[in-house]
């Protein structure tokens, strides 16, 4: 028998056990009910709010044809004079940057900056990838249009969010990720 710490020998003894375990026991099946915090029937995106504002971020929910504008709308009110954008599908058809433009604030792609001038930037428009409801949090995958700078460096970073992209819990994003 190995020399083991007295505490040690108290806890083997107490589970009825002579000798080390030859092998980490299974753990035992933990059904999905418990598991999981969040449950697929309930609002994701009302949650998704809850939890974010617990995190003193702003949320706020609009229709597509309000994106831009609002964008727009939240840097005037916070007097950004320079945005920076990743270049996304979403945010093309929405017409965020033309919006940005025909408002007089500057903005440049991400891909059309370098990491110094990034600094000069009050504020990051982008889309991500996922949304996780539990947690309250976003998720943007590492990709060369869209630099952890973009969303790191600036003052403020206003994130759009579809409908389709949010997540019950980790598990779901885990899941995802595999």
């Amino acid at each position: 028998m190995e020399s083991t710490t007295p505490l040690i020998e108290k806890v083997r003894k107490a589970l009825g056990r002579t000798s080390p375990l030859d092998r980490p026991p299974i753990p035992p099946e933990i059904p999905e009910h418990v598991a999981r915090l969040v449950h697929t029937d309930i609002g994701l995106t009302d949650l998704f709010a809850k939890r974010a504002a617990e995190l003193k971020m702003q949320v706020q929910f609009v229709t597509p044809e309000e994106v831009a504008p609002e964008i727009v709308k939240f840097l005037k009110d916070n007097l950004c004079a320079r945005a920076g954008l990743n270049d996304s599908k979403l945010l093309r058809q929405l017409g965020v940057k033309q919006a940005i433009d025909d408002a007089g604030v500057s903005s440049r792609l991400w891909d059309d900056l370098t990491l110094d001038a990034f600094y000069d930037y009050d504020c990051a428009v982008t889309d991500a990838d996922y949304a996780v409801a539990e947690t309250g949090t976003i998720v943007i995958l590492p990709r060369v249009n869209h630099g952890r700078g973009l969303t790191l460096l600036p003052m403020y970073h206003v994130c759009v969010l579809e409908p389709k992209i949010f997540l019950p819990d980790l598990v779901d994003l885990f899941e995802k990720l595999d």
